[in-house]
């Protein structure tokens, strides 16, 4: 179950959305991600369906790693669906009990089940076809204006880079805290919900100590290399746009354009 949380990992591979520009996949998740909210009908769902699909089959990221990654929000994403279908009040199709499923439920329960697939699946795509240097760069660049208000751009641009890199790296250690105790006659399939809570305990221990440790590591490898954030620091590989970027904008702004449009005659 740990190997299947995908998001923060890099799948190495040659395609055109791998060599965009990181600001480009930033920007773009990012509109995206909010175009996913500007409209309530289904038929606005197949733009968004299509431009994923797209940078996919470019991306060249099999479906099937990308859709592992729906493994680890399977249960947010039935009680979302289950909510909405039981709690939104409407013309009644069914009852049983307390419960009753209404029409206008259904519809709510499988826009928001859509609605949460794609943020998910389209999020973690940045992350499969970005390495981290890259996305740290990316963000930083971004979030440039921000400077101007004091805002330490670069140190959180540098935290969030960690943090993503970090959840695989965690979640693999996990498997194996798990794997040792099990191994130990350690049970975590059965008993009532409390007994499962403390069965794991023997894990979420060892897994914060093991945490602390690399963090502590870290910063003294940063410390031993004389890192001092953005302060007099240059780029190796400094980020410009090409031509295959400025293409991906107007993409990008076409399918704004379509959105907008469904938005306003649907």
């Amino acid at each position: 179950m740990l190997r299947d949380i995908t998001i923060g990992q890099y799948y190495p591979v040659q395609s055109v959305i791998h060599r965009l520009d990181p600001r480009v996949k930033i920007i773009g998740t990012l509109v995206y991600l909010v175009s996913l909210f500007l409209f309530d009908r289904f038929p606005g769902f197949a733009a968004a369906i299509a431009l994923f699909g797209g940078v996919v089959l470019l991306s060249r990221v099999p479906l099937r790693y990308i859709l592992r990654g729906l493994r680890p929000v399977l249960i947010l994403l039935m009680f979302t669906v289950v909510f909405s279908i039981f709690l939104t009040p409407g013309t009644v199709l069914a009852r049983f009990w307390i419960f009753r499923i209404t029409k206008e439920g259904l519809y709510r329960g499988g826009f928001m089940g859509i609605r949460l697939i794609l943020l998910v699946l389209g999020s973690s795509l940045m992350t499969f076809t970005t390495t981290p240097n890259r996305l740290t760069d990316g963000i930083e660049s971004v979030l440039a204006p921000l400077k101007f208000l004091k805002v330490p751009v670069h140190d959180l641009a540098m935290m969030m880079s960690i943090a993503l890199r970090f959840i695989p790296i965690l979640m693999e250690e996990a498997d194996k805290i798990i794997k040792a105790q099990q191994a130990r006659g350690a049970d975590f399939e059965t008993g009532n919900l409390m007994k499962r809570a403390k069965a794991m305990l023997p894990i979420f221990i060892p897994l914060i100590v093991s945490a602390f440790h690399r963090a502590f590591d870290l910063a003294q490898a940063m410390e031993a290399r004389c890192y001092r954030g953005s302060e007099g620091r240059t780029k190796m590989k400094p980020l410009r746009y090409k031509g295959r970027d400025y293409a991906a904008f107007a993409c990008l702004l076409i399918y704004l354009a379509v959105i907008l449009l469904l938005r306003r005659w649907l």
